[in-house]
């Protein structure tokens, strides 16, 4: 029997039998049905994304924010799945020699969103992308074994640590299910129908968790097929949206409502939920823009008043807003600049609380920009 959102099917027989989830094609059948409230967060939604659109090409270094925010989303999507890593981790100078696996897990996900949204440039938002995308993400991490770049040609589950087939909580589509039911995502993916993008954009999130293509990252690259098909519907120019901080706030809740789709077929809470997440996130960032911005601007004022010292402050200035966190060799090396001039401006900005040394040997000191990372480093 197929009810609204899929069917439970048996596959194997006798001890070894269990049942896993097909679910239907979309769009849901009936139709979705939009009451007051979906129409008010689906306005609500849509014109919040449009102020962060305006407001992200109006400021002078937007692929400064992206950077950044990227890496935030980068690591709050990790987060979600157990990775231990902060936001100085993953900004840290010294990374090459002492990246350990969490923070080589953040770094994948911010090479794998750079590589996805590149590859929007020559390919439509297909499967091909996704696996590609799956591949850079998994690239020499602790995902290696779960085949990288390939869909799963095994069943898979979802529980707790050491749940079973047996004890689950939900066992996706069966490999060959799998198959079919990707291809028919895609297809919607690719298609048009009459429903708002962003509604499309919470039932293809939803369906892409629900088969859980892959072996690893399933929630990592199904979060990240959210901004990309933004992006492919011109919704969004640049990937200044990110939704993790919201779903990582409210985990139990956006767990529970996937599920409660395919107990129920009530695609409906899932869609407000989600529209409230993009409502949020967009609000999130729009503020975030605004606090960076006006950083930005008192810093400036400040090290321009500085005299004949201001130039060299100044590329320093601009390279900390790249790499908020710096140590003295790398950054004259990078700028190009000799180490007692970077020290000296490095000295000057500590003075006027723009840097802050962190702790650590006289060799191997490192200085951060407090007030920027403060900003973004809220809800990590």
């Amino acid at each position: 029997m197929m009810d609204r959102a899929g069917m439970l099917k048996t596959n194997l027989s006798g001890e070894a039998a269990y049942k896993s989830f097909t679910p239907t094609p979309l769009p849901p059948k009936p139709p979705v049905e939009l009451d007051n409230e979906t129409v008010e967060l689906l306005v609500k939604a849509n014109k919040q994304l449009g102020i962060l659109e305006g407001i992200a090409a109006r400021i002078p270094n937007v692929n400064l924010f992206i950077s950044m925010y990227v890496r935030k989303e980068a690591l709050m999507s990790s987060q979600m799945e157990g990775t231990q890593a902060t936001l100085e981790d993953v900004l840290d100078p010294l990374i090459g020699e002492n990246a350990n696996r969490n923070v080589a897990d953040v770094i994948n996900y911010i090479k794998a969103t750079e590589f996805a949204i590149a590859g929007l440039k020559e390919l439509p938002l297909c499967n091909r992308l996704l696996k590609e995308a799956h591949m850079v993400l998994m690239a020499g991490v602790r995902g290696q074994e779960k085949n990288p770049g390939e869909f799963r040609t095994s069943q898979n589950w979802i529980g707790g640590q050491g749940s079973t087939l047996k004890n689950a909580r939900f066992i996706p589509p069966a490999p060959e299910d799998m198959i079919v039911a990707m291809s028919d995502l895609e297809k919607y993916i690719n298609g048009d129908d009459e429903l708002d993008v962003l509604i499309r954009a919470a039932l293809i999130h939803y369906q892409f968790e629900t088969i859980h293509p892959f072996l690893d990252g399933n929630g990592r690259i199904g979060r990240l097929l959210i901004t990309l098909y933004l992006m492919e519907k011109d919704v969004l120019t640049t990937p200044t949206l990110y939704i993790s901080y919201f779903l990582k706030k409210n985990r139990i809740e956006y767990y529970d409502r996937m599920s409660e789709v395919r107990r129920n077929g009530n695609y409906e809470q899932w869609i407000k939920f989600f529209l409230q997440a993009i409502y949020e996130s967009a609000e999130d960032a729009t503020n975030t823009i605004d606090k960076l911005t006006a950083l930005h601007d008192k810093n400036i004022a400040a090290i321009s008043e500085m005299g004949r010292a201001s130039k060299t402050a100044l590329r320093l200035f601009a390279y900390l807003e790249e790499k908020p966190i710096i140590e003295i060799q790398k950054t004259a090396t990078a700028l190009d600049i000799t180490f007692k001039t970077i020290a000296d401006s490095v000295r000057r900005l500590s003075e006027m609380n723009i840097l802050t040394q962190n702790s650590g040997d006289q060799r191997n000191r490192t200085f951060s920009y407090a007030a920027y990372l403060d900003i973004l480093r809220e809800g990590t």
